[in-house]
Order: C-alpha cells, then sequence, then structure tokens
C-alpha cells in the first residue's frame, strides 16, 4: 500500500488503482482479488469449488420450478422469490445423505420425507402466505389432486384487499423431476365467486395428475378481482394473491 504525499487529491478507481482517503490522507492500492482461474485450478479452493457447484444447482432447480408453474407464479409472486427458493432448495440439497460434498441434489433431497416436507407449504407469494389470507377447512385428495372446500364463506373466510369484489380458485398437480428436468403440469377450472355472505362448496380438480420420475406437488392459487359495469378486472395490487404448495409426494 503506498501513501500520497503531494497534491493529488483523486479518489476512486483508475485503471488499476484505487485511491482513497482515510484519515485526512489519500492512499492508493493496486487492485486485487483472486483470479477465476486460480479458484478454478488452486488445491487451496477445492471447498470454494464444491460450494459454487452445489450453489448454482439449488438456484437452478429453484428457476426449474418457477418455469414449472408457468403463468400460476406470475399471479402470485413477492420481489424476492427467487432468492427465497433458493434458500429452501439449499436446505433440500442437504439432506441428500448419499451424495459427497460438492455433488449433493435437490432431487436426492426430496427422496427423503424430511426433504419433502422443507418445500411443503411453500408460498409464492410472503406478502400473501396461504394461512393468513385463506380461513376456511378444506380437503385436498392427492389420488385426484382435488381440493374441495364445503359451506366456505367468503366475505368472513377470506382477507381480501380493498376494492376486491370477487375471488378466484384454482388448482394444480405437478409432477417435476428436478434432475432430468422435466416437469408436466395439469389445472383445474378456474372457479370464480362473488366476496359476499352466500355459502360456496367449490371442488377443484386438475385435468389428471401427473406421473413420472421426481416428486408430485399439489398447489392452491388464490386471485382477487374487481367487477366494474360487469367486467371483472385484476386488482393492480397483486399482493394478496396465494401460491401455496399443499403437499409433495
Amino acid at each position: 500500500m503506498a501513501k500520497i504525499n503531494g497534491i493529488i487529491k483523486i479518489e476512486g478507481t483508475v485503471e488499476d488503482l484505487t485511491f482513497y482517503k482515510r484519515n485526512g490522507k489519500i492512499f492508493v492500492r493496486r487492485k486485487g482479488g483472486i483470479s477465476k482461474e486460480r479458484i478454478e485450478n488452486d488445491s487451496n479452493f477445492v471447498r470454494t469449488r464444491e460450494n459454487n457447484t452445489e450453489f448454482g444447482h439449488s438456484g437452478k432447480s429453484g428457476k426449474v420450478l418457477r418455469l414449472a408453474l408457468g403463468s400460476m407464479v406470475f399471479k402470485a409472486k413477492d420481489s424476492k422469490l427467487s432468492s427465497r427458493l433458493l434458500t429452501v432448495m439449499s436446505r433440500i440439497k442437504n439432506l441428500d445423505l448419499t451424495s459427497s460434498r460438492g455433488m449433493r441434489r435437490v432431487g436426492l433431497g426430496l427422496s427423503s420425507l424430511e426433504g419433502r416436507m422443507v418445500l411443503k407449504g411453500f408460498d409464492f407469494n410472503a406478502n400473501a402466505p396461504f394461512n393468513t389470507v385463506f380461513f376456511a377447512p378444506y380437503v385436498l385428495d392427492t389420488s385426484t389432486g382435488g381440493v374441495s372446500i364445503n359451506d366456505f364463506i367468503p366475505a368472513e373466510q377470506l382477507l381480501f384487499p380493498p376494492g376486491a369484489t370477487h375471488v378466484s380458485f384454482q388448482s394444480a398437480a405437478l409432477a417435476i423431476d428436478f434432475e432430468t428436468e422435466v416437469s408436466e403440469l395439469a389445472y383445474s377450472a378456474v372457479v370464480n365467486v362473488p366476496i359476499n355472505y352466500t355459502a360456496v362448496s367449490p371442488v377443484l380438480t386438475p385435468t389428471a395428475v401427473p406421473t413420472g420420475t421426481g416428486v408430485q406437488l399439489f398447489l392452491i392459487g388464490i386471485t382477487f378481482f374487481q367487477e366494474v359495469n360487469g367486467v371483472q378486472y385484476s386488482l393492480k395490487n397483486e399482493s394478496y394473491n396465494v401460491l401455496h404448495i399443499l403437499d409433495v409426494l
């Protein structure tokens, strides 16, 4: 590190030199850091390479899930969804107890009950967790993917945004393999009801329950609308919209 005694008053970076002030004096140092090539090849950075590999895999797994759910995610997500999914996928990856360090996989973590429990209950919109928006009993039939909600009174059993007049429900069943990145998604029909005190009993059954390698996810989506002159419009404030993983098999 060098100290400048002259009249130069530069602060900041010029080419590979960084000028900074400390205790009223200007100091200069050459930009440092470890080269990418060294990290990739030096035996001292084996653990760093292992961590980077697993970090990248966890991030990619979160992206695979988001893409598999398509438009359902676009309707109900928050600004930190990617980072929250990365955290969840990293926790699941850590439950792969067979692979060596640096090679642990999300798919193998999900083969355990503990791994599936980490993903179960995940809310894609942290601003609207399912259990803080929806307050009615329901039954999930994993053999059909159907979600039954009996004697549901929207005005009493929903936390809905100001201006909302209607709410839509939709269920989905997703088969996804995080190793092959192959997925198949089936939706139920959308059930739209007014937010009032009339009891309704919607049944949300996907067109099929996709099967295959990997795991099955069962989800529910809740979206709010405002009706004006007979036309329903989605609310610009989508912070109340819900997408929730009910179960993972």
